[in-house]
């Protein structure tokens, strides 16, 4: 694992030994890395939506749809674990 330092103000420094200290991270690191997980999660949605949004348009999904799929899956073989 690499390290990395950053210079915060005291304010932000508050905030975040706050929010260690209130949601049970165990350090500012742990904190911080899990800002940056949800920032490329936020990323990567925001991409599918885009991608999505500029694709052709596609038949509707009613409940028919969705009675073919449930039908689809079960009539599928079961895996063994």
């Amino acid at each position: 694992m690499s390290t990395m330092n950053i210079s915060l103000p005291d304010s932000l420094k508050a905030y975040v030994d706050e929010q260690v200290s209130e949601r049970g991270y165990g350090t500012s690191s742990e904190y911080v890395r899990e800002l940056i997980r949800r920032d490329q999660d936020r990323r990567l949605l925001r991409g599918a939506l885009l991608q999505g949004a500029s694709s052709a348009p596609t038949t509707a999904t009613d409940a028919s749809y969705f009675a073919d799929l449930r039908e689809r899956v079960s009539a599928r073989p079961r895996r063994q674990r």
